[in-house]
């Protein structure tokens, strides 16, 4: 198959092509905003048809949920408008389109883990552009598949593990949030997941993906820096009201994983295992 993948100098972007490698009968189109502009309708349409695409993994997101409330056109563009210029695209060809998207379609007032048929109720601009792109994927394309997670982070780019490590090397008291609950997704491992599902066949329909288990941001500071070495830091506990924000994090946001371990037969690693691979990267 031919195969784009958009969002390519991301966190997932750059874990799916380290994969590539390994699914060398397909060809890889991977693309950032200097090789092809996803708010771009035409470009897109040129694009799928000039190289034959059968499928895209939608990776480009615009994920700066604070900035994203006074940004909302930047994000409704990256979030919305273009999942659906790039599922109408592949729908043209009749292939299928995977849509990344995330835990923040939902608000985290519920109390055990979320599942797909879960209405959501996103309170934030990040979240809600999140939830029109994927029902923009679902309209324009017959095979896609949504795909939500949640705390994402990687040997790549900026995300919470590599801050974590860093602050925790600068500072001797660190304060984190202890009252919000979820489950850390290591990057590579959603990659994985992606490719296990184009190799079994794309099942239309929409999943959630994390790791397994279920901590706070506090709990997920501490492993971090026991994993890490790390042992000058205190971390101290926040309530959420100690740290304001202008975009609302959602409380509880766990994600039930049953349907896609079910779908794929999938055995999906503990949070800390994969955090502790990641770890040994870094270092």
């Amino acid at each position: 198959m031919n195969i784009l993948v958009t969002g390519c100098n991301g966190q997932l972007g750059n874990e799916i092509q380290l994969l590539e490698k390994d699914h060398s009968q397909h060809v890889f189109f991977n693309t950032d905003i200097d090789e092809l502009d996803i708010t771009n309708q035409s470009a897109i349409e040129a694009f799928v048809e000039d190289n034959k695409i059968d499928g895209i993994i939608n990776c480009a997101a615009y994920t700066a949920v604070d900035k994203a409330e006074s940004n909302k056109e930047l994000a409704t563009s990256l979030n919305t408008i273009a999942p659906a210029y790039l599922a109408a695209a592949v729908n043209k060809r009749d292939g299928w389109f995977i849509q990344v998207s995330t835990d923040y379609v939902f608000d985290g007032t519920k109390h055990t883990p979320y599942v797909e048929d879960d209405t959501p109720c996103p309170n934030s601009v990040y979240g809600s552009t999140k939830f029109a792109g994927e029902l923009g994927a679902v309209k324009f394309c017959a095979k896609t598949m949504i795909i939500r997670t949640a705390w994402l982070y990687s040997t790549f780019g900026n995300n919470f593990v590599k801050t974590m490590m860093r602050l925790g090397k600068e500072k001797e008291q660190l304060g984190v949030i202890f009252d919000q609950i979820g489950t850390p997704t290591y990057a590579h491992d959603l990659a994985v997941v992606i490719m296990t599902a184009i190799e079994k066949g794309i099942v239309p329909g929409t999943y959630h993906f994390s790791n397994e288990g279920v901590i706070s941001w506090y709990d997920f500071t501490k492993a971090i820096h026991r994993l890490a070495g790390i042992t000058t830091c205190k971390v101290l506990p926040l309530h959420t009201e100690e740290y304001p924000t202008p975009a609302q994090r959602p409380p509880y946001s766990v994600l039930d994983k049953t349907k896609i371990k079910q779908v794929y037969d999938l055995e999906i690693p503990y949070w800390e295992e994969s955090l502790a691979k990641c770890i040994s990267q870094l270092k």
